[in-house]
């Protein structure tokens, strides 16, 4: 999907402003990494993206569907059908295994596409070398949790994929291994994909990079 950003405006519950954007176009299919100081409002504008984090005027367009006029009911429903969400923090099912974490979406799916999801599910979390086997995720290192999350964000194929610092938790090989997947699958699927990360080896290999500071996009440039 294409993102068509006008006058987004996110405040705090006190009226300071988060963010101050008049214009973002991303074509479908890109891959854009979001760089910038701590706090500058990288993850406010992901959380604005997937229509999780309310704002004070403005549209954020994925192709005709304008995310801010829908009802809450009706933008999860379409975080559920078009966004791919990986978190830094995770956000796992400590009691359920990997599988089970991964194949989350499917407890909410018509029973005639389930199958596909966990087959989805289980072949993210091979390609990201996890086991699948009895054990919880309590047990499992932060960058365990991380490929389980990714596996999650990848099981129902969205056409948009939002990450947060995808490899902070992930030693080199691990990161650089996960780098090649989202944007392989990005690029060789068209899917559009927009990474906040430190991670230069990680942001050095999208088609374009945003620096925010301070709420504001300060740089826009292509690689």
């Amino acid at each position: 999907p294409r993102l068509y950003l006008r006058d987004l405006v996110v405040t705090t519950k006190s009226g300071r402003t988060l963010l101050d954007l008049p214009a973002l176009d991303i074509p479908a299919g890109q891959c854009v990494g979001i760089t910038g100081p701590s706090g500058a409002g990288k993850t406010t504008l992901l959380y604005a993206l997937s229509g999780l984090l309310p704002a004070a005027a403005g549209q954020v367009r994925w192709n005709e569907t304008e995310l801010l006029s829908l009802s809450d009911g009706a933008r999860a429903a379409f975080r559920a059908d078009a966004i791919g969400m990986i978190f830094q923090d995770f956000l796992l099912f400590d009691e359920m295994g990997a599988g089970a974490n991964a194949a989350l979406a499917a407890l909410f799916l018509p029973r005639s596409r389930r199958r596909a999801l966990v087959g989805r599910a289980q072949a993210a979390l091979d390609r990201l070398g996890i086991d699948q086997g009895a054990r919880s995720v309590a047990s499992f290192s932060g960058g365990e949790r991380q490929r389980v999350a990714v596996a999650r964000a990848l099981a129902n194929d969205p056409g948009i994929l939002l990450a947060d610092e995808p490899t902070a938790s992930l030693h080199r090989i691990a990161a650089d291994q996960l780098i090649d997947d989202l944007i392989g699958l990005a690029r060789n699927r068209n899917k559009t994909l927009i990474a906040v990360s430190h991670d230069m080896t990680l942001v050095e290999r999208m088609d374009r990079v945003l620096t925010i500071a301070d709420g504001r996009i300060t740089e826009d440039r292509l690689l």
